[in-house]
């Protein structure tokens, strides 16, 4: 019973943060989360997203370099 209600209370405090931030200033309490979430996401974008992208890319690249090898190579005559 304990854990239920330390859990919702910290539940009900992390949802009620921007209601209570900057004296009742919800909109530039949403603004300032969303400007630091966008730093978040940027950087994760560079730093995961593309290099997985660019890995993806490449693999794709070869698999048809190795493609267009095979079908153009000659096959001997049994």
């Amino acid at each position: 019973m304990i854990i239920l209600t330390l859990t919702l209370l910290l539940l009900t405090s992390l949802c009620c943060t921007s209601a209570l931030a900057a004296g009742g200033d919800v909109a530039g309490a949403v603004e300032q989360t969303w400007t630091e979430a966008a730093k978040q996401i940027k950087s994760v974008v560079e730093k995961v997203v593309f290099p997985a992208l660019d890995m993806i890319l490449a693999i794709a690249f070869f698999v048809k370099l190795g493609g267009a090898y095979f079908d153009c190579a000659p096959v001997a005559a049994m």
